[in-house]
């Protein structure tokens, strides 16, 4: 760390050279600007740069470096396990960047590195055009895709860093370089899964797609049927369209206006389909989840930007999440899985999800440092709650989940599902091959690992 006054002497530089605003611990405003979506992480900075611009990232990084500042990075802000923050280090936060522009006719958008998913979906609207998203609105962008990207419609349009055309990217020395398939092509190959390990990405070019229609069908049934949901879907999107997706879901029920007074607050299975189509052919295609005894029924046709803000659940909340990648859901799956939805946290906010794969998420297995994108289904157990007395019995559930399925996993996970689960669970996500290649690639762009509050590569 350098002498107090070269660091005092530097931050006011700082302030004076970013279009943006910069925060230090004394400042009014900085214990709301370094506040993440996980209310069980707390950590104080010693600056939070505030970019407008890529030009105001390239010279907080170089800041950084000048003083040999740990770097993290804030896009959304959305990780479990707090990767925006950083101890006594600099965060580089993105979110006033967040313009999108769209070019219809080239179906393609150009989005700013701090933008939501729900700045991407809002914008991509208006033309009937969409891009595979997280399930929650509030995630950002930049982490999402260079996390791999998994979203509702993936079985048919891709992972979203399938659907990656550009990055442009500040490196660790505080150059901006483009990666695309043409230029810096082992960089860019390195940016589909590899995460935030090699820079910052200031935008992101993505490929669009037509999507003029989407639907939902979504029941919710007390847990006794549980079993019998989970059994329907798989076979139901076994046997469909790579357009229908979606996922059985273990939840509490909320206080909404659509679920009953007396279901609040109770464990419910919950079905929900969703449909890259109108109305009428979800419709029948649910059929026989909604021949299911259920208490809650909802089908109907939704812009697209209305069905990621469905899950959208609120900052603040104490998070732990995992993720287990299957080999596929046998009636034995079920059952176990089913047993464990009843044995989840209630009343809290944790949900317990299994959902498919398959389609073009397979048909790019190999292509990205990503593996098993040919695993069939994934469960997620998604641990959210409020009160720190519950923090001990959900991540033991969350824990339990991932020893009951053990004998269906992958031995692979999603990364952006999971917390620091340790240097074996990032090779597990990646693949042990990749990760060499992506080691190579690391020693390239960031050979001191300034970039670190990641599921991190080491340089080799």
């Amino acid at each position: 760390m350098a002498p107090h006054s070269k660091a005092r002497t530097a931050l006011t530089e700082l302030r004076e050279d970013l279009t943006g605003e910069v925060f230090a611990p004394d400042d009014p405003g900085y214990d709301e600007a370094r506040k993440v979506f996980n209310a069980m992480i707390d950590r104080r900075p010693a600056a939070i740069a505030q970019c407008a611009d890529a030009e105001d990232v390239v010279r907080a990084v170089r800041f950084a470096r000048d003083l040999d500042l740990p770097v993290a990075v804030r896009g959304g802000g959305h990780s479990v396990a707090g990767m925006a923050l950083c101890d006594n280090g600099l965060v580089v936060d993105l979110r006033r960047m967040h313009e999108v522009t769209v070019h219809p006719a080239a179906k393609a958008a150009r989005v700013q590195g701090g933008a939501t998913m729900s700045h991407l979906d809002r914008a991509c609207e208006p033309h009937g055009l969409a891009t595979p998203g997280g399930r929650v609105s509030s995630t950002g962008v930049g982490g999402f895709v260079l996390g791999g990207g998994d979203g509702w419609f993936s079985r048919a349009f891709g992972l979203a860093s399938d659907n990656l055309l550009g990055v442009e990217l500040v490196t660790a020395d505080g150059r901006v370089v483009e990666a695309t398939a043409e230029e810096n092509p082992e960089l860019f190959w390195a940016l589909h899964g590899g995460g935030g390990n090699f820079g910052i990405a200031t935008a992101l070019t993505l490929r669009l797609h037509e999507l003029p229609a989407v639907s939902i069908s979504m029941t919710l049934s007390t847990p006794e049927y549980g079993p019998q949901l989970v059994a329907t879907f798989r076979d139901l999107i076994e046997a469909g369209p790579v357009e229908a997706a979606g996922g059985v879901i273990y939840l509490t029920g909320p206080p909404e206006e659509f679920v009953p007074e007396h279901l609040v607050g109770q464990r419910l299975c919950g079905a929900l389909l969703t449909y890259a189509g109108p109305e009428d052919r979800l419709r029948k295609l649910a059929e026989p989840l909604l021949a299911i005894p259920h208490e809650v029924e909802m089908v109907m046709q939704l812009p697209y930007a209305e069905l990621q803000c469905m899950l959208d659940d609120p900052p603040g909340l104490r998070n732990y999440w995992s993720a287990e990648y299957l080999t596929g859901v046998p009636d034995a799956f079920v059952d176990a899985f089913c047993a464990l939805g009843e044995a989840m946290p209630v009343p809290t906010g944790t949900q317990h999800v299994v959902w498919p794969g398959g389609g073009a998420i397979a048909e790019g297995a190999g292509d990205w440092p990503l593996a098993h994108r040919d695993a069939p289904w994934s469960v997620h157990p998604f641990g959210l709650w409020e009160d720190p007395a519950d923090d001990g019995r959900v991540r033991e559930w969350v824990r339990d989940v991932r020893a009951g399925v053990a004998p269906w996993s992958t031995g692979a996970t999603y990364l952006n599902f999971i917390g620091d689960e340790g240097t074996d669970r990032v090779a597990a996500g990646l693949g042990p091959e990749n990760m060499q290649r992506l080691g190579r690639v690391k020693r390239e762009y960031d050979p001191d690992n300034v970039f670190r509050f990641n599921h991190n590569v080491k340089p080799l």
